[in-house]
């Protein structure tokens, strides 16, 4: 998969299928799956390294993801985030940011809100920018917390960001925790593809965390389906380990050498 490649399936009408995965492991399975985008996320400070928030993940921590997930993948396309401080501050700062990500392996990177400049010179690099619109959760404080975007007489507030996003040339966005309606509306108004999550069914693609579908987080959230329960199953397998070394059942003959 190529970001052109991803931009044209609007136009074809197909769904696009992105998941969030941060090592080389749970990127290797996504890949293998035929899932059509694997984005490692800043939410890496959340999911894996126990963060409240995606502020204090450095660019070092993305690299490091980035590298880590980079070695699994053979077909989906690869994003990064370009995490909190990395490209607010200058156009500058946001392209030299945007190389040393796909230095460390991404194909395209991925940053929050409408920083039109930031998008168009990036792009002129050479490298891909996906964009990402609503609740964007490094403005979480800004927000005063995890919180719907776009409701009432901030729906339009969010249609002009993501417009200024298409038009500074992302090749995708996510729309997240944007009313359904509105997200439909967005979906209809660019002409890149909108991928959702928590944004409704009329998104043309949609994004998941890969703990949070596989259900290995303890948390569940209203816009994520389980499609296993990883966590119980998980859990269960450590518990016989547990069991079998303590009652002398594990290594057995065929586990010795």
């Amino acid at each position: 998969m190529t970001a052109p490649k991803i931009r044209a399936m609007k136009q074809k009408g197909g769904k696009v299928t992105c998941v969030t995965a941060y090592d080389i492991s749970s990127a290797t399975l996504c890949d293998l799956a035929g899932v059509d985008v694997i984005l490692v996320g800043d939410s890496v400070g959340n999911v894996v390294l126990g963060m409240e928030t995606t502020l204090p993940v450095t660019m070092a921590d993305m690299i490091h993801h980035t590298m880590a997930a980079r070695k699994g993948i053979h077909r989906a396309l690869l994003v990064a985030d370009l995490p909190f401080g990395s490209y607010q501050a200058s156009v500058e700062r946001a392209v030299e940011s945007a190389i040393a990500l796909v230095k460390a392996g991404a194909e395209a990177v991925k940053l929050e809100g409408p920083y039109t400049e930031q998008i168009s010179a990036i792009v002129r690099a050479g490298i891909p920018v996906m964009g990402h619109v609503g609740m964007t959760p490094q403005s979480v404080n800004n927000f005063g917390g995890f919180k719907v975007q776009g409701k009432g007489d901030d729906a339009e507030a969010v249609i002009a960001a993501a417009r200024a996003v298409d038009e500074a040339g992302a090749f995708a966005m996510v729309l997240e925790l944007v009313p359904a309606g509105l997200a439909a509306q967005i979906t209809d108004r660019v002409s890149c593809p909108t991928i959702g999550i928590g944004a409704g069914p009329r998104c043309d693609g949609q994004v998941q965390v890969f703990h949070d579908m596989l259900g290995l987080s303890e948390e569940r959230f209203r816009h994520v389906k389980a499609y296993a329960e990883g966590r119980k199953v998980f859990i269960e397998a450590l518990q016989q380990y547990v069991q079998e070394v303590r009652d002398s059942k594990f290594p057995g003959n065929e586990h010795s050498v």
